[in-house]
């Protein structure tokens, strides 16, 4: 056994030896110029570009049969510039066809390719005549069929103009395998490359290669992944008269505003745009992009419905979603009208750059809409964007028990933001609905809000010194909180000159209230403000400084009985509107009080009205602030007799 093994080992090695110095023979007798011209050959047929060779050549038939081409560059007939240029282009040698010395190309390997991608205003690009060779000699049965079926990319690098649209890309540092196996007709591409400073892992399978370069539909698979963006496409593609795409589309981020940033788009505002998914079902067609059966989540935010997306010179989004729950706080919380810790007006310039990146024609239903602390029930409403000019109606929303109905429209101009505001809120309740929009807490009751106002300005404190418009409220059966005027005023009715008092801890209930204001250059003056109680009447007249915020109002409160006045106490309204000063008229305190009559003459004296008006505010419990925790209604107080001396009131001492 072991004879007859070493017997039919000999003549192996001796084949082996004979082959190995066939190969040693065969890479000295080789004729460079015809493999040159072979070589050349087969890539010409294959791509349509010709092979300029201005380095060296390397030839090689063991270990490894192959020829390299240093300095090379690819261009089409009729173009001046290489297509492309290549430091290192290695063509492997299929090794039996080689003994035979025929050149027959198995794969390429490009080293440090440069790919330069133009293209012109018809869509073509310098790579059409590529792509039509390719897909002709790919065909069964066509001439000069394509020899080889891989080539290899490493560390390349991609540039790619438009012209028309004035878009520029690059990719870089590109290490990518393309493979058409000879017995399929399928192509697949994986790899990765950098663009814009991120590296992306890419793979696209085309199921018929030959169906997609000749423009018939085939099937397509493709992947994207990224730190910013993830984005997978499975469906067919044809590209007839222009790119056809049809099939799923699923794109996921971590940050939607860091990958429109990474993307060279402009997010909108600066806050929210986090989280972002999408499912969707894609029809593309050129640069347009229709979705159905969407499945869209933002900020936690999940809708469905259906979305277009085109960018034809113009990026242009329409979309028709519904969702149950959709807040919008993220969006606002950098929106700040006043400034921060303090009771001003922010003056911080507003950013409108965002008014000009987008066309947008959105409409959004909600069962229910949150909008930082204010809760709303089923709301329609939309959104268009167009030309710099952002307008939102809310077609109708459920809000405070009742429903809010109108548009806010804000357009760029320069730097200056024209805004316009026009709402209608009817049979509302008013104390939610003041506190979350107004933040006013101590008006109770239902009632209707009409608010119609324009301003134009470069920041909140801009929109305030020119608003203009009209606001009118009308309320029933409610109550003004911590403020009991009829108390008051049955105390100061027998008591002019008593003191205020702790009057606000009860309210003042009212039957009607109505309040019509006119705004004009960001000054609110009061048409008609009305407080009909069943035994008291409160009437005031006088502006509001919105820029300012501050009151100057003077108004009339009145005990009535069977619609009849009894009392009338003037009062003035001054100060901040955080916190203003409300106190009786002294004048008319004092003529109510015939012990302190005489004390008129003085004040008509310039010289000692400034004195007596503040020692008759001591008297009246000045402004009507509230006075400390726990403190009780002040004792009998004494008042001057018309000679001048303190005599003790003989009236009750607690307020009625």
């Amino acid at each position: 056994m072991a004879q007859g093994m070493r017997r039919l080992g000999t003549p192996v090695a001796a084949l082996l030896a004979l082959a190995l110095v066939g190969l040693a023979a065969t890479s000295w007798l080789i004729n460079r110029d015809a493999l040159r011209q072979a070589v050349e050959a087969q890539i010409r047929n294959v791509t349509g570009l010709d092979l300029v060779i201005n380095g060296p050549i390397d030839i090689s038939v063991f270990p490894a049969s192959c020829v390299s081409f240093h300095d090379v560059g690819l261009r089409g007939a009729a173009a001046s510039d290489p297509a492309l240029r290549v430091d290192v282009l290695t063509a492997n040698l299929r090794l039996l066809p080689l003994l035979l010395r025929r050149y027959e190309i198995a794969d390429v390997m490009m080293l440090r390719p440069q790919i330069h991608v133009v293209r012109d205003a018809s869509g073509d690009s310098n790579w059409t005549p590529f792509v039509q060779t390719i897909a002709r000699t790919m065909k069964p049965g066509g001439d000069n069929q394509m020899s080889f079926s891989e080539i290899r990319i490493q560390d390349g690098i991609l540039a790619y103009e438009d012209a028309t649209r004035h878009v520029t890309e690059k990719l870089d540092d590109i290490d990518l395998s393309l493979a058409w196996p000879s017995i399929s007709r399928s192509f697949a591409a994986t790899g990765q490359f950098d663009w814009r400073g991120e590296r992306i892992d890419s793979s696209i399978s085309v199921s018929d290669f030959v169906a997609a370069l000749s423009g018939d539909r085939a099937g397509l698979k493709a992947r994207l992944s990224s730190a910013p963006l993830k984005l997978a496409f499975d469906g067919t593609v044809a590209n007839r008269t222009s790119a056809m795409m049809e099939g799923t589309l699923t794109v996921d981020s971590p940050s939607l505003r860091n990958a429109l940033q990474w993307t060279g788009q402009a997010p909108p505002g600066a806050g929210g745009f986090g989280r972002f998914a999408l499912r969707a079902r894609a029809n593309v067609v050129g640069a347009a992009i229709a979705l159905t059966n969407v499945n869209v989540e933002l900020d936690g935010n999940v809708a469905e419905g259906v979305m277009t997306y085109s960018n034809n010179g113009r990026q242009t989004l329409q979309a028709t979603l519904a969702a149950d729950t959709l807040d919008f706080s993220p969006y606002i919380t950098t929106v700040r009208l006043l400034a921060s810790g303090a009771r001003d007006w922010n003056h911080q310039l507003f950013d409108l750059n965002a008014l000009s990146a987008t066309d947008l024609d959105m409409r959004l239903s909600a069962a229910r809409v949150v909008v930082g602390t204010t809760r709303l029930g089923r709301t329609a409403f939309g959104a268009n964007l167009r030309g710099g000019a952002l307008a939102l109606s809310v077609g109708e929303a459920q809000m405070c028990g009742g429903l809010a109905r109108g548009s806010f429209g804000i357009a760029r101009a320069d730097t200056m933001a024209d805004v316009k505001v026009q709402f209608q809120f009817t049979d509302i309740d008013l104390q939610p609905c003041g506190n979350d929009l107004f933040g006013v807490t101590k008006l109770s009751g239902r009632g209707n809000l009409n608010v119609s106002l324009m301003a134009a300005g470069s920041s909140p404190f801009g929109l305030a010194q020119s608003l203009d418009g009209t606001a009118i409220l009308t309320a029933h059966e409610g109550a003004l909180a911590g403020l009991n005027v009829e108390q008051l005023l049955r105390r100061l009715e027998r008591r002019p000159l008593s003191g205020a008092g702790n009057f606000r801890t009860g309210s003042t209930p009212y039957d009607n209230l109505t309040v019509s204001l006119k705004f004009a250059n960001g000054v609110a003056t009061t048409d008609d403000v009305r407080i009909e109680a069943p035994s008291t009447r409160i009437t005031l007249t006088g502006s509001t400084s919105v820029p300012n915020r501050e009151y100057d109002l003077k108004g009339t409160a009145s005990l009535t009985s069977n619609g009849t006045s009894s009392f009338d106490l003037p009062f003035i309204v001054q100060g901040p509107w955080e916190d203003p000063l409300i106190f009786p008229d002294p004048d008319s305190l004092i003529r109510r009080s015939p012990a302190s009559a005489p004390l008129l003459d003085a004040l008509k004296d310039r010289k000692t009205q400034d004195t007596m008006r503040s020692v008759l505010e001591r008297l009246t419990g000045g402004g009507l602030r509230p006075p400390p925790p726990d403190t009780e209604d002040p004792p009998a107080s004494s008042t001057p007799n018309a000679a001048g001396e303190s005599k003790p009131n003989s009236g009750d001492s607690k307020p009625n």
